[in-house]
């Protein structure tokens, strides 16, 4: 089974042909999607897309938008989640490269997320970028408070933080980003990560894996994430998708196995 663990099908640039989309999803093998919160005032419009069956869906607050939501609460986080529908926690994080939120408001927004994840056993979406030292602080300061299940999503960040996340547990998720000619230090960093923890993801509409890099991404161009990490692991097609079907499945607990 194909999982696409991070989709942002909500999105407007796909308001002209979203069910066209999710059929093209299904059809080329792509069985579940995981639609991801952008922002907690969002969320309706992100549940709306997860009515679909195969579709479930995050609560959450990234941390470019930090700033609309200072004082968000694990509470408030924690009851949205009630809804069965919601499998995850975020898309929240650290990002140092826009700056779009004060570093403190990321980083206090961060932490209300850990608290959630921690309040309903939800795993933690993570967003990371050039903030690797914060980052790995945080993670270690909150798993000292109370373990919780962490993905870091859409890996691009150093070796560094990425052993200090596994060492934490985390799982990892593969984007097109590994099929770009030029992303050989992820790839590196790639062929290091746990083998049992690592899982699939198109983060489209951006970040489209070559050929159709440039273009509007979507998820039934998973495949040829899934083609690019066999190949940086050593894995066959076949394996690469067992073990990423059984690390998703052991990250997303919510979510019945077909």
């Amino acid at each position: 089974m194909l999982i696409d663990s991070h989709v942002n099908l909500h999105a407007p640039q796909f308001d002209e042909d979203r069910e066209a989309v999710i059929s093209r999803a299904l059809a080329s093998g792509v069985r579940l999607m995981v639609n991801i919160c952008d922002r907690v005032s969002n969320y309706e419009a992100v549940r709306l897309v997860a009515q679909h069956p195969d579709i479930w869906c995050t609560v959450g607050t990234h941390p470019h938008e930090a700033k609309e939501d200072p004082d968000l609460s694990a509470e408030t986080l924690a009851a949205l989640a009630a809804d069965r529908r919601v499998v995850g926690i975020g898309e929240t994080g650290l990002d140092f490269h826009y700056d779009l939120s004060p570093r403190h408001i990321q980083a206090q927004v961060f932490r209300a997320h850990a608290a959630a994840a921690r309040l309903t056993g939800l795993p933690l979406v993570v967003h990371s970028r050039e903030a690797d030292t914060v980052m790995g602080d945080i993670l270690e300061d909150e798993f000292a408070k109370g373990p919780f299940r962490l993905l870091m999503h859409c890996y691009t960040s150093g070796a560094g933080l990425a052993a200090r996340a596994a060492a934490l547990g985390a799982w990892f998720s593969v984007s097109g980003i590994a099929t770009f000619k030029a992303a050989e230090e992820v790839r590196a960093v790639i062929r290091d990560m746990p083998a049992e923890r690592i899982i699939v993801e198109t983060d489209c509409p951006y970040l489209a894996p070559v050929p159709y890099r440039g273009r509007r991404n979507e998820p039934a161009f998973l495949p040829h994430v899934l083609a690019r990490l066999a190949e940086i692991r050593g894995w066959s097609l076949q394996e690469a998708e067992a073990r990423t079907e059984d690390a998703f499945f052991a990250l997303f607990e919510r979510i019945p196995r077909p």
